[in-house]
């Protein structure tokens, strides 16, 4: 009896780690908390108030319903959203296709390009550049007096008196801020759809190439298909990107979408109310830019992942 119970004092206690999963997660909800969750609560409540300043004097907050959803619907908001969209649109169209040939040249075990590594490097480093720089660049190259009209002036090809106004253009504006985010974008994307690629099963190709299919028929069979997760995620990334485009159409048109306004995004529309202080319109704005990003994703997720279903016969 002394012995079992000298056995049982000498025996370890059983240490519990069920509440240390707490501990590591803990960090996570307090910078989500702080920075995000608070925030967003704050804007929700801001967009029922009345709350600007005019000089040096500051009117409300006042309870105002929804006033400033109104005010919202009755300016040129749905302009807005529409050059948004196009924006996009003429970026990640080009952005995608370049990157899916990419993909499929740099992970192709018949074509064995050489120095992948470094053109890994080279595609992705435009990712590196700070869009504002990069805005920068663009508005310096293609000024009045930019380097690109002086180019075309030496060889004879427009007028000394009669420059192309790129940044008075419609066409042109759209046409460089498109550009600059497919440069911006198309490395990180080409990586992503190259994860996916790797990570299908080769003896699905070997097979399909034995069974006579030449490479369209694998590409639209096969690799697409299959990387429909990841292309649903790149989709859905670039989305969310897009409806917050700011900082190049910003610093590319000084602020102010020109010409006319048609360069003018969703967040462009934004930060001028705050600029101006308005923090009910401001937050109203945020409320349906929040809930137009999550009608949009959830649609696109919803549509593209039932397709891919319907392809895969997963459930």
């Amino acid at each position: 009896m002394a012995d079992t119970k000298i056995k049982q004092a000498k025996r370890p206690k059983k240490l519990n780690f069920d509440k240390w999963g707490y501990v590591f997660i803990a960090p996570f909800f307090v910078v989500f908390t702080v920075f995000s969750l608070i925030p967003l609560i704050s804007t929700f409540s801001n967009s029922f108030y009345e709350n600007y300043r005019v000089g040096l004097q500051t009117i409300g907050p006042n309870f105002v319903g929804f006033a400033n959803y109104k005010a919202v619907f009755q300016s040129d908001i749905l302009r807005y959203i529409k050059n948004t969209f196009v924006l996009w649109m003429a970026g990640f169209i080009p952005q995608i296709v370049i990157a899916l040939l990419l993909s499929i040249w740099f992970t192709s075990n018949e074509l064995k390009i050489k120095c992948q590594q470094l053109f890994k490097t080279v595609i992705y480093m435009p990712n590196l550049i700070m869009a504002s720089a990069f805005a920068m660049l663009f508005f310096t190259l293609f000024s009045d007096n930019g380097p690109v009209n002086s180019i075309l002036l030496k060889f004879n090809m427009i007028d000394a008196e009669n420059p192309i106004r790129f940044l008075s253009s419609e066409l042109w504006t759209r046409g460089l801020v498109a550009t600059m985010n497919f440069l911006m974008w198309y490395g990180n994307t080409t990586i992503l759809l190259m994860a996916g690629i790797m990570g299908i099963d080769s003896s699905i190709f070997e097979a399909a190439r034995i069974d006579g299919a030449n490479p369209v028929q694998t590409f639209f069979k096969i690799t697409l298909p299959l990387l429909m997760p990841i292309f649903i995620y790149v989709l859905i990334t670039s989305l969310i990107g897009g409806i917050q485009m700011f900082d190049v159409p910003q610093i590319l048109t000084n602020g102010e979408g020109n010409p006319n306004r048609t360069s003018m995004t969703l967040i462009m529309y934004l930060n001028k109310h705050l600029a101006n202080k308005n923090y009910g319109m401001a937050g109203a704005v945020s409320v349906l830019t929040f809930a137009l990003t999550s009608v949009f994703s959830f649609t696109v997720y919803n549509m593209t992942m039932s397709k891919y279903k319907e392809q895969t016969g997963k459930r």
